[in-house]
């Protein structure tokens, strides 16, 4: 077991490639493709993983762990529950920000916008696509809600899958997607003496600045 008093003296070295400005590619969208390709490439376990930051109107944060489903030039999409935690602060407050962060590589990636919902259109293509369980556990979860026990769930579960026994699952009105729509991009690349590099994208208009920031 770590000691408290002894977390301040785990260190370790970073030694990633060097991150140039005259090296990254001028589309941010292309860049973030790129990095996300070698961490598939890399076989991390899971590379899609992203912190999600929320705050609710008052600006009381909260952050977690979701899945990237879709990426293009209009944004980043993750589904959820629209009665969780985070829709309810994005109801409130639709700023939020992402963070992808691979170890391996000594990279992370920020991003940083506005979110709003995908269609049904979409949103129901997705659900589709998803294991028969999978769909099930969205009708029988009422996700963030207190419930009385395990077995609650797992008997809602049992109940739903006697609902839907084929295959033939709709999208529950209340599941949905969200899209964040990037403002500012940050890569991050890890580099010796803590001397990392930091590159950084601003929209401006419809053009995209590139800028290093200090590490």
């Amino acid at each position: 077991m770590i000691e408290t008093k002894n977390i301040a003296q785990l260190r370790r070295e970073f030694s990633g490639r060097p991150l140039r400005e005259e090296d990254v590619l001028p589309d941010p969208f292309t860049q973030f493709k790129q990095w996300l390709q070698e961490a598939i490439n890399a076989q991390l376990p899971e590379p899609t993983a992203m912190t999600l930051a929320t705050a609710t109107k008052r600006g009381k944060p909260s952050a977690r762990v979701v899945l990237l489903k879709h990426v293009d030039e209009r944004g980043f999409v993750f589904y959820t529950n629209y009665l969780s935690r985070k829709a309810e602060d994005l109801r409130e407050n639709p700023s939020a920000s992402l963070l992808f962060y691979w170890e391996e590589l000594h990279r992370q990636i920020r991003i940083e916008g506005t979110v709003e919902r995908t269609s049904r259109e979409e949103t129901e293509e997705y659900f589709r696509t998803r294991r028969y369980e999978s769909r099930i556990s969205a009708w029988a979860s009422k996700q963030s809600a207190v419930i009385p026990s395990r077995e609650e769930l797992e008997r809602k579960f049992i109940e739903f899958r006697q609902r839907f026994p084929t295959d033939d699952v709709p999208a529950p009105e209340f599941w949905g997607g969200f899209r964040l729509i990037p403002e500012s991009f940050e890569f991050w690349q890890g580099r010796e003496s803590r001397l990392h590099d930091r590159i950084l994208y601003t929209k401006k208009g419809k053009e995209w600045v590139i800028a290093r920031l200090s590490p």
